[in-house]
């Protein structure tokens, strides 16, 4: 059983799909790291791409080769601002140049350098193979798999030992939901309480709420971003984005300046039961709608579903 704590499964990313797009970018920057590790970042000439299975189906659709090229930069999917992914891309388009990690500038062609292949691998659908052709004639490749929900492994798992002796020692070893009610009964805790037993065998309490407040500021301004941004969606299907229209019916002519007023003004806003849902919705579509446009969203538990939990976070906080 290889343990995982609430930031795995609560990340900062860029949409659209943490299956597609998050996982990409995870795995190229690890792939970084493993060069670097072993110590032949510096004498790579030049690097390819190979996707497979269903990042070659729907990899244009999730932004995939888009995703691939930001982690190879060195961009970190958590702080990159995301009205700058445009500008690298069509960087590396026009130029035909890659600066690896933000340091080794190599010659790169998207259209050639990145192949997407229909073939499977067996491991899982999500795999993708990243090769370097080093100065001595030689390459290097390997083989990473995106699982979902932005959790990218190799096929030995070569992390599941450490992460078998973290979990081991938590307080309250969880695999099943009735191994979680039963410590809650046992100790007279609720879950919140075990999970918070749990975490805090990883880091300290101000390093929890320090992360929890990224990730819920995270979760507001996608949501106050999604309700103030008006036009269609990328892709070109001509999908008109409906949470700018639904959010100015609700919200009437209350004034505000930035997220904190905003909250405030829908606490003042009359809010009456069938407008309830309509609330949540727009909540909720907000976010889906920045997740769709490559914008920065938490995965909770997936891209997909990433506006569900902002909704109702902020239906306890505004409603």
């Amino acid at each position: 059983m290889e343990s995982i704590s609430v930031f795995d499964m609560l990340k900062i990313g860029v949409g659209p799909s943490s299956s597609h797009t998050l996982g990409p970018w995870r795995a190229a920057g690890r792939w970084i790291e493993e060069l670097k590790a072993k110590n032949i970042f510096d004498q790579v000439t030049q690097v390819s791409v190979d996707l497979y299975g269903s990042l070659s189906l729907t990899g244009k659709g999730h932004a995939t080769d888009i995703a691939v090229l930001l982690g190879l930069s060195g961009f970190d999917a958590v702080t990159f601002p995301t009205k700058k992914i445009e500008g690298a891309i069509s960087r590396i388009n026009s130029k035909h140049l890659l600066k690896l990690n933000d340091e080794l500038e190599i010659s790169f062609q998207p259209k050639s350098n990145i192949t997407f292949h229909r073939k499977f691998l067996e491991f899982h659908p999500n795999g993708m193979t990243f090769n370097a052709f080093l100065i001595d004639g030689s390459q290097h490749s390997e083989t990473f798999y995106s699982i979902g929900g932005g959790f990218v492994v190799k096929k030995e798992r070569e992390c599941a030992k450490k992460k078998q002796e973290i979990f081991s020692h938590f307080p309250f070893p969880i695999e099943k939901g009735t191994e979680l009610l039963h410590y809650c009964k046992t100790e007279s805790k609720s879950i919140s309480e075990i999970v918070m037993k749990n975490e805090l065998a990883l880091r300290s309490e101000a390093e929890i709420n320090e992360k929890f407040e990224s990730v819920w500021n995270v979760m507001l301004t996608s949501m106050y971003n999604g309700c103030h941004t008006e036009g269609t969606l990328p892709g070109g299907l001509n999908v008109h984005r409906r949470a700018f229209d639904m959010h100015n019916r609700l919200i009437g002519d209350t004034k505000y300046n930035n997220t904190k007023e905003w909250t405030q003004a829908i606490r003042n806003t009359e809010v009456k039961f069938r407008q309830i849902l309509k609330w949540v919705s727009c909540f909720a579509l907000s976010v889906n709608e920045v997740n769709a446009s490559l914008g920065r969203v938490v995965t909770a538990p997936t891209n997909g579903s990433a506006g569900v939990i902002p909704a109702v976070l902020m239906y306890y906080l505004v409603i």
